[in-house]
């Protein structure tokens, strides 16, 4: 999909006059390094959202379980729609009776590097290595640090909607112990918690 018409499911979803969700539009990244931030949302479904900055947009998956610091774990990752890069620092509450009401905040952020290549060893652009189904990176969060890989196990083409598994590489930064307790864990950017953003919200005070 071209660039200026990347972000075109995320825009068809949302009703901007009721959201507060960045509006966006698939734009150059601000440094260095390609960013990626993982953020709880508690929808319909409490889950985790990881989005990767590839190509001017967050690709994004949503995670259930979260991402996990155990190499053992293969957590399912389901593709969703491309995100604006302004979304890497959204948290507040989406509106009910809008796509993806719920609260949602920054649990991890930073930025990543491609460990991507080909069968020959070569490094391959990263967008490619995804339309291919395995990507391999190294993140550099304040949470999450070492080497990931996405890996596609079921295309659209099966019959049934796509997806992939996220998994920890066997390296360093690996531990067995990585359990997350979502509705307890703090935003890296603010924190709070997500009980604490939905009452800032509803105008509670503490």
């Amino acid at each position: 999909m071209a660039a200026k018409d990347a972000l075109s499911d995320y825009r068809r979803k949302r009703d901007f006059s009721k959201t507060r969700e960045p509006k966006g539009h698939a734009a150059r990244s601000k440094g260095p390094a390609p960013t990626f931030v993982v953020q709880i949302h508690d929808a319909s479904t409490l889950h985790f959202d990881f989005r990767l900055e590839v190509d001017g947009v967050l690709k994004s998956w949503a995670v259930p379980k979260g991402p996990s610091g155990d190499p053992h774990d293969k957590r399912l990752a389901m593709p969703t729609e491309d995100h604006p890069l302004a979304y890497s620092d959204f948290e507040g509450v989406i509106s009910e009776g809008e796509y993806g009401a719920g609260t949602v905040i920054v649990w991890d952020t930073g930025t990543y590097r491609s460990l991507a290549t080909d069968h020959h060893g070569h490094e391959i652009p990263f967008a490619e290595a995804l339309d291919h189904g395995h990507a391999s990176f190294w993140l550099e969060g304040t949470k999450l640090h070492g080497g990931y890989a996405l890996t596609r196990i079921r295309t659209s083409a099966d019959g049934d909607r796509e997806a992939w598994l996220l998994v920890k590489q066997d390296d360093r930064h690996a531990s067995a112990h990585s359990a997350t307790e979502p509705t307890r864990a703090r935003s890296s950017l603010s924190g709070r918690t997500l009980k604490q953003v939905a009452d800032e919200a509803a105008g509670k005070t503490p």
